[in-house]
């Protein structure tokens, strides 16, 4: 059991450089080999201890040489400008997995990673539309990623695809979507019409809650 009481809900999105279907889901190995990419959640609702983490958002961008789970990855935390000291080192303890339970997301997490980059505060747009696979984040100049629906290659219409996972450790459900993205901090690269996951989610220290 988890010594702390935290509690992230809020809308989540996963973009990396793997084809539609990200490999990872499926215990497979990454598109090209190698993992490049990010997760970003805009917190509806949240808390650590007594510190509330309401409407904050924040990102993390990763490098991985290989499939996650081989580890040597590399991540750069990217937090709201917005956020209180207090609000930016509960997001970190959260983040450490120190907080988590063995075999939980922010465990398993940082496992996998190690080389952490030093944070960067910027200011963030966040919007989200699971259902129509629209999304959109913009944190200040170091990363921005945009999510469109799949498009069908010979009508142009939108295509729908979800993965569900019972037993999943990120999320129960997600909306597959295409994503661009520009990373232009400690890890930089770019991709068009690469894989997104748009979830709704609420993790806690023993893990998925829905």
């Amino acid at each position: 059991m988890a010594a702390s009481d935290w509690r992230l809900e809020g809308e989540w999105m996963k973009n990396c450089n793997c084809a539609f279907g990200c490999p990872c889901d499926f215990n497979a190995l990454p598109t090209h080999g190698y993992c490049k990419g990010m997760v970003g959640m805009r917190i509806t609702r949240g808390h650590f201890e007594g510190v509330k983490l309401d409407g904050i958002c924040f990102a993390v961008v990763v490098d991985f040489p290989g499939a996650l789970h081989q580890g040597n990855g590399t991540m750069q935390p990217i937090v709201d400008q917005r956020a209180t000291p207090e609000q930016r080192q509960a997001l970190f303890n959260i983040l450490s997995g120190k907080h988590s339970a063995e075999g939980t997301l922010f465990h398993i997490f940082s496992l996998i990673v190690t080389t952490i980059r030093d944070p960067v505060f910027a200011p963030f747009e966040f919007s989200f539309d699971k259902n129509g696979r629209i999304a959109k984040l913009v944190a200040g100049d170091v990363l921005e990623t945009e999510v469109e629906p799949i498009k069908n290659p010979v009508t142009g219409a939108p295509h729908r695809v979800q993965v569900v996972m019972p037993e999943g450790f990120e999320h129960r459900a997600a909306e597959v979507a295409s994503a661009n993205i520009r990373s232009t901090g400690a890890i930089s690269f770019e991709t068009r019409g690469t894989h997104s996951s748009l979830a709704n989610v609420v993790q806690t220290p023993e893990g998925v809650a829905a």
